[in-house]
């Protein structure tokens, strides 16, 4: 059966209130902003935020009270610096942060994959990280004496929800370029939402199983939207639109001013489609690719 839904009625029925979210699990590119301006406009509330280097994305939402705890290694203008909505939100603190590393929120998102409590590492040991951080605790190894280690509790998330170039109506999707700790996340959640720039036949997925990198039988709803990760980059559909970050640093910097952004970029457009209308043409051609790279043909046969 066919697990394509709209995007409205994927969030609707898969993110209610109180839910843990994974997102923005690619690091810089792939960033699920149309799945999280959804969940804006649809008034979400108590949520716990969980990604890597968590761009933007993780402000707007913060932005508009969406959220009640991150869990993130770092949260910002990745390409300004400060994000004004997260700082104010810690600050008066209207938010619960947890600070782990890249390197521990992916190994938190193994176990959970794994089905196991922890794992253990050594990264983090002599830093501040693990201090008063219910993510961490110390072990020691039972293979070589009294050597230090740290546990790293298991995340599992509610529902993860990751951006891929194409997929299938099942689900089972073709993704290139950085992963990040997608596919991590994709295996720990325990409800996936897989937004894809396009929804091709499944015998185009079936002829490159290698670049098969998510199985549909993980994925929950499947939603085609097309820019579905701007302003960052779809590697082989748009580059980053750089303009657009720093414009929302500057338009952001008070509550007033995020407000009145958001009233325009999110809960001034009904869906995708209108926020590309806002974005313009030339804007949207301008940011496709300009020179292409394919990968050499793949033979499959014997």
């Amino acid at each position: 059966m066919s697990k394509l839904q709209s995007l409205s009625s994927a969030i609707s029925a898969h993110v209610p209130d109180g839910s843990s979210v994974a997102l923005g699990l690619q690091l810089e590119q792939m960033i699920p902003f149309a799945a999280g301006h959804e969940i804006i406009r649809q008034g979400k509330r108590g949520l716990t935020l969980i990604g890597p280097i968590s761009d933007i994305l993780f402000d707007q939402m913060i932005g508009a009270g969406c959220v009640e705890k991150v869990i993130a290694a770092w949260v910002g203008n990745v390409m300004m610096g400060s994000a004004y909505n997260f700082r104010r939100a810690v600050e008066n603190e209207q938010i619960k942060v947890f600070n782990l590393t890249n390197f521990t929120i992916a190994l938190a998102l193994q176990a959970g994959a794994m089905g196991i409590p922890f794992l253990p590492t050594r990264t983090a040991l002599g830093s501040d990280v693990p201090k008063n951080n219910p993510f961490f605790y110390q072990i020691f190894s039972p293979f070589e004496g009294k050597e230090p280690l740290l546990a790293v509790r298991a995340l599992v998330p509610d529902v993860a929800i990751v951006h891929v170039q194409r997929a299938d109506a099942n689900g089972n999707a073709h993704c290139w370029g950085n992963f990040g700790v997608m596919l991590e996340a994709v295996r720990a959640a325990k409800k996936v939402i897989l937004i894809a720039e396009e929804i091709v036949a499944a015998e185009v997925i079936a002829s490159d199983p290698n670049r098969t990198v998510i199985p549909g039988f993980l994925v929950t709803a499947v939603v085609e939207s097309p820019l579905g990760a701007h302003p960052s980059p779809v590697q082989g559909y748009y580059k980053r639109d750089d303009a657009f970050f720093k414009q929302y640093h500057q338009e952001t910097k008070s509550k007033s001013e995020f407000d009145e952004w958001a009233a325009r970029w999110i809960n001034g457009v009904a869906d995708r489609d209108a926020y590309a209308e806002l974005l313009g043409n030339d804007r949207v051609e301008g940011l496709g690719v300009k020179k292409h790279a394919f990968a050499a043909q793949t033979d499959y046969g014997y």
